[in-house]
């Protein structure tokens, strides 16, 4: 009975294996060699000059410069909110959890228009950042401030469930031992999450490079100024320069692989340590 049971069931899900790969196989993995396939094509020639464009080099600096700046800010925001919302009881934490959510809840597009509406010429501070020679909107501060938002939940969210399923035993016995409280988060709770904060900073770092619809409002699309390496492989497809645009594609997909790498290790990480279990 139990043969006869199983047999439909191993059936069914080496079929639903088989589908699942199938799926990725033709939405995932068939682009991505395609791009690397149009990017290498006529040899490495072609992608190194495309690579050594102004443009090119200006919108790699500037990913890279964004990303740089987002993902330290959501490290620091990150780890305050979840030791917040994790170890301590206040009027308001529901609320706080909601809004820590709310960039994952509405379009990147609708949040890179919100800044345009604030801080743009005609928005509600406009005026005021002209008078003081302040540039936001159209300029690096924006595309950080764009950034910054779609990033924010990525570490506080992989934190929080981590520090509440750790409760806070160890540290009110460090407290209690006389402790201060930036000793106890240094000595105490910082350990216990370093793999869960690395994950999520895996993760906001991912973000923040390959982000478009954000940043594709409030950067104003000003070539060799405000273009990140997503909208330069826009500008160069539009323009009907696909070798140069899949070269540029293909590198930013090459930094996507390393972090999924560096994701995948740290799942395995994590896999085996205790103060993770749980997750």
């Amino acid at each position: 009975m139990v043969t006869n049971r199983l047999a439909p069931n191993r059936l069914a899900s080496g079929g639903l294996i088989a589908l699942t790969f199938l799926i990725l196989l033709v939405f995932l993995v068939a682009p991505l060699v395609l791009v690397f396939a149009r990017a290498l094509g006529e040899g490495l020639a072609a992608p190194l000059a495309a690579l050594q464009e102004p443009d090119a080099q200006s919108a790699i600096r500037l990913t890279l410069l964004i990303a740089g700046i987002a993902v330290p800010l959501n490290l620091v925001f990150g780890l305050a909110a979840s030791w917040a919302i994790a170890k301590f009881d206040f009027p308001g934490r529901s609320l706080l959890v909601t809004l820590i959510d709310l960039p994952l809840s509405i379009s990147p597009v609708v949040s890179g228009l919100v800044y345009v509406l604030v801080f743009g010429a005609q928005g509600l501070l406009g005026p005021w950042l002209s008078a003081h020679g302040i540039k936001i909107v159209f300029a690096v501060p924006g595309i950080v401030l764009a950034s910054v938002f779609v990033t924010l939940p990525f570490v506080a969210r992989e934190l929080i469930p981590l520090m509440e399923a750790q409760g806070r035993h160890e540290e009110e016995a460090a407290l209690t031992l006389g402790a201060s409280g930036w000793q106890t988060f240094r000595r105490v709770t910082l350990p216990n999450v370093r793999w869960g904060l690395l994950y999520g900073v895996l993760l906001s770092n991912a973000r923040a490079m390959g982000e478009f619809g954000a940043v594709s409002v409030v950067s104003g699309h000003i070539r060799g100024l405000t273009n990140t390496m997503p909208l330069h492989i826009e500008v160069l497809y539009n323009e009907y320069n696909l070798p140069a645009a899949f070269t540029v594609a293909a590198l930013l997909a090459l930094l996507a692989l390393v972090t999924l790498v560096a994701k995948s290790l740290l799942e395995w990480r994590l896999s085996g340590d205790p103060s993770t279990a749980g997750r």
